[in-house]
């Protein structure tokens, strides 16, 4: 059986991790690694800690439109940002769906040279042309 790429592993694993997102309006997971292909950070998206899950009560954003400021939930790229021990490290950003234009920019903030997204969404092109003006990679790729 051949092995699979690096690519396939990692967008699993961000799939994966999307699993334990309670945002009740999207679910996704992001995987940061080093220039080797190792996993330095994870994250996915759902509210602060100790506020009630929106899978359980949905937060004032539930209902609103994809980029609505009500919404509570941090994004799945700023968690595995925040839990990053070294920033200066990060060379590849795997996540499930395309970040979001204020994600991207925090992304931007790393050494990230690359980013490999799974799906796209409404501001999908606003954030491409952002992510590649900031001399980003970016690959959409399927698992």
């Amino acid at each position: 059986m051949p092995r699979p790429s690096l690519d396939t592993v990692m967008l699993s694993v961000a799939c994966l991790l999307s699993t334990r997102a309670t945002c009740s309006k999207r679910q996704v997971g992001c995987v940061l690694t080093d220039s080797r292909g190792r996993i330095l950070s994870t994250g996915y998206n759902g509210v602060p800690a100790g506020f009630p899950h929106c899978t359980d009560t949905p937060c004032g954003g539930a209902c609103q439109p994809a980029g609505s400021d009500t919404c509570e939930a941090v994004h799945a790229e700023m968690n595995a940002v925040a839990d990053c021990h070294d920033v200066t490290r990060v060379h590849t950003c795997y996540v499930s769906v395309l970040p979001c234009n204020n994600c991207a920019k925090t992304l931007l903030n790393t050494n990230m040279e690359e980013l490999v997204y799974l799906n796209d969404h409404e501001h999908s092109a606003q954030v491409l042309d952002f992510l590649k003006r900031g001399g980003i990679s970016v690959r959409k790729c399927a698992i």
